[in-house]
């Protein structure tokens, strides 16, 4: 039988989330079924669930970080057991057969696209899909990671399995490691795990922010200097000495003030998508000193496990404050002043207990 979820959704771009209640199907033969424990808030959920994005279909369950306990498995499944801790991120599908899917990039799958984990096409139950603001999912296993940090640090877990991967996977990529110097632009959601991952990678971190009062937060996390990157004089000091820079901003701004900071072959690699374009790079800037401006999105299933072994391994997890579901309307208030080190985790308890 279809398992009654609880959870909280929006109706309409302009109205509060609030509880809504559907029915999960059954798992099939290669489906995981999870108990979610813990969800974390992104930035994405509230683009999408306020319609800031386009394609919106409501009503619009939210939540792609998410950390439950698993509770039946299909017949077929072999990678997971009835009490296990799973993680589910930012897709729960693809068309698996394109290069991309093959070669474990399923976040640009060429066919299909990337089934979302929330407000994406349901192949399997029709309609579209919903999210971690509820307390159970059930996922084909092909999409479910494998958790194995302590039980006590899983509502801090659930923030890697988005901003974890969508730093982990350039850093990665671009070969990151022992004496590089690698910036970090923006100490966010995203910035914070950034920091954490390339500082545990070897490298010497530098934070790029437009705050003064984050450079002790900034040094806390693992950065080794602190730039604040309206000081010109500063910045100018650290011209064409930067092997990578990860640029976690999602909001406009001036692309060249960071990118001259490379040395020769460097790269900058944009993870934030502004609502507006950012102002064009001058050519000249990548011309002469053969610099590249890359993006990059998230990370494939097999990079996203491997990131969360790596964050086991190094004792990382995100800096969260936890909350009641009930309280998902103000948390989406206070993201937008950035009122939250450094990201809000759901307590799916609450869901359960409500009335």
């Amino acid at each position: 039988m279809p398992t009654p979820t609880k959870s909280f959704a929006a109706q309409a771009a302009d109205t509060p989330l609030a509880p809504f209640s559907f029915d999960r199907r059954d798992p099939g033969p290669d489906d995981v079924a999870i108990d979610i424990l813990f969800c974390g808030v992104c930035h994405s959920d509230l683009h999408t669930a306020r319609g800031e994005w386009p394609g919106t279909l409501y009503p619009c369950v939210p939540g792609h970080e998410i950390v439950g306990r698993v509770v039946a498995v299909g017949d077929r499944v072999d990678r997971f057991a009835v009490g296990d801790i799973a993680g589910v991120g930012c897709m729960v599908g693809s068309c698996g057969h394109c290069p991309s899917c093959r070669d474990g990039e399923q976040q640009y799958c060429e066919t299909t696209g990337m089934v979302g984990t929330y407000n994406g096409p349901d192949p399997q139950s029709g309609g579209h899909t919903f999210g971690g603001y509820s307390d159970h999912i059930v996922v084909d296993q092909g999409f479910v990671l494998k958790v194995r940090h302590d039980e006590k640090d899983l509502a801090a877990v659930a923030p890697l399995l988005c901003a974890g991967i969508t730093t982990y996977s350039p850093l990665r990529h671009w070969k990151v490691g022992p004496g590089q110097k690698v910036g970090i632009v923006g100490l966010g959601g995203l910035g914070h795990m950034g920091v954490k991952i390339a500082a545990a990678m070897g490298a010497h971190v530098t934070v790029f922010t437009t705050s003064p009062d984050k450079r002790d937060d900034a040094l806390r996390l693992g950065a080794h200097d602190v730039v604040v990157s309206r000081d010109e004089d500063r910045m100018a000091t650290h011209r064409g000495t930067f092997d990578f820079i990860l640029n976690t901003v999602a909001a406009p701004h001036d692309l060249d003030a960071f990118l001259a900071l490379l040395k020769r072959d460097g790269t900058m690699t944009l993870v934030g998508v502004p609502a507006e374009p950012h102002p064009a790079p001058n050519v000249g800037t990548l011309v002469f000193g053969r610099r590249s401006l890359a993006g990059s999105l998230i990370g494939g299933i097999p990079e996203t496990q491997e990131m969360l072994d790596f964050c086991h391994q190094h004792g990382l997890t995100a800096d969260v404050e936890m909350i009641p579901m009930q309280e998902i309307n103000t948390a989406y208030d206070r993201m937008l002043k950035s009122d939250v080190k450094y990201r809000f985790v759901i307590d799916m308890q609450s869901l359960r207990d409500a009335a």
